[in-house]
């Protein structure tokens, strides 16, 4: 039978009217089922109301829809709705809990609305009929919806943390100075304490981003790596811009931390870590931020985008000497001569050689580090040494920090093919 015929639209319209009639049940059955299979919705009592106001809301101008057979274009969220999820977002609730409310409330306003087509006809080709139509209209709701409250909720998230941020900043700045400034004060402004040991973290979202929530989901991120290396206790969270953000993870009375996990799957693949020294006090706080900040500027110098995770303690020479790059590059070139050429061979070569005179020059121990034969190990080095055009002794502390250097930074600092010798290109 079509959907469209007057059959149809009178048994969903005296569908509707009867649940109409029961719509305080309907809204408490719901109300329910959301509090009792979303824990994270029941934590704070202040919002129960709202919610009740929300569902009861919701269904209401749902069966208004289907009775009246009104057009969901025509159909705005309620204001109920949009202020639950406005209020939430401020809680810091979790999105997907608060999607998932409607399809639970979804599953069991449909349970009602099909349970009542049988007292309203026998027919079968009519309970089909109005079956699909129903479901049509109903889904069509909870979609356009739930795409309104998502709306709401990330635009308040964002709203919320800037207006939070606003006094954070100020007392983040205020210390970052090294101005004087009232210890408890600024703890309790911050939740944090400062009389610990921290790790300053630079976040980021890679260039190709451009999400609208990237503030949100740099947070939530920090956040995971802040429960992965540091353990309990809230990160300070402070946003720069829209794509980058501060923060500083607290170790109590540890001085060393771990970035195994910084970068974990269920972290967003273009987000980017960059993280300081464990230090401690005002002072440290100071300190590892700024450490962070030059571990940033090493990864963004790199090429093809950079590591998602670095750490002061790996890059500090390289972050130290990044302020002058064209004088890098050259003195990279000199250092290194045919060995700074870009291609996989000479790769290979650097990255041997650098493990070969980290581990004292010893052939065993770099063919254990990177699982190779022993005579490979010597015949890179070999072939290492023919490049430099010298023995890797002479000047070795020059020679491992320019492979430090070229290990980090990429093609900004090697040769490109037309710049090795016998080509005829210029750079």
């Amino acid at each position: 039978m079509d959907t469209d015929v007057p059959a149809v639209a009178d048994l969903v319209a005296g569908v509707a009217a009867a649940i109409s009639r029961r719509v305080a049940a309907v809204s408490a059955d719901v109300y329910d089922v959301i509090l009792r299979d979303i824990p994270e919705l029941r934590n704070d009592k202040t919002l129960l109301d709202l919610l009740t106001s929300s569902v009861h809301s919701n269904i209401g101008t749902c069966l208004q829809v289907l009775r009246h057979q009104i057009e969901l274009s025509t159909v705005q969220a309620p204001a109920a709705a949009l202020e639950y999820a406005r209020r939430q977002a401020q809680r810091g609730t979790s999105l997907p809990a608060l999607i998932r409310s409607y399809r639970l409330g979804h599953t069991v306003f449909a349970e009602w609305v099909f349970a009542e087509l049988p007292r309203q006809t026998d027919n079968p080709e009519l309970i089909t009929a109005a079956t699909l139509s129903m479901t049509k209209t109903m889904a069509g709701y909870v979609d356009q919806t739930s795409e309104e409250v998502v709306a709401a909720y990330t635009g308040e998230r964002e709203h919320w943390l800037r207006r939070r941020s606003a006094a954070r900043a100020a007392r983040i700045r205020a210390l970052l100075s090294g101005e004087h400034v009232n210890v408890s004060a600024t703890e309790a402004t911050l939740g944090y304490r400062l009389r610990q040991y921290h790790v300053g973290l630079v976040c980021w979202a890679g260039e190709a981003a451009a999400a609208v929530d990237n503030i949100t989901r740099m947070e939530h991120a920090i956040s995971h790596v802040a429960e992965k290396i540091a353990g309990p206790g809230e990160p300070v969270f402070l946003p720069c811009d829209e794509s980058s953000a501060w923060a500083w993870l607290a170790l109590g009375i540890r001085d060393r931390f771990d970035v195994a996990g910084a970068a974990a799957d269920d972290v967003d693949g273009d987000l980017h870590f960059a993280f300081g020294d464990a230090a401690r006090g005002i002072a440290g706080f100071r300190l590892t931020h700024a450490q962070a900040l030059a571990a940033q500027s090493v990864a963004l110098a790199a090429a093809s985008g950079g590591p998602r995770v670095v750490t002061f303690g790996e890059v500090a020479p390289v972050a130290m000497m990044i302020g002058q790059p064209d004088l890098l590059r050259a003195w990279v070139l000199t250092t290194l001569a045919g060995l700074a050429a870009d291609d996989e061979h000479h790769a290979r070569l650097r990255d041997t050689l650098l493990v070969f005179l980290r581990t004292g020059g010893s052939y065993k121990a770099t063919a254990e580090r990177l699982v190779l034969h022993k005579n490979t190990v010597q015949y890179r080095i070999h072939k290492a040494e023919e490049s430099l055009g010298r023995p890797a002794a002479d000047h070795r502390d020059d020679v491992e920090l320019a492979l430090r250097v070229s290990h980090w930074l990429g093609a900004s600092v090697l040769t490109p093919p037309r710049d090795r010798p016998g080509s005829t290109g210029t750079r």
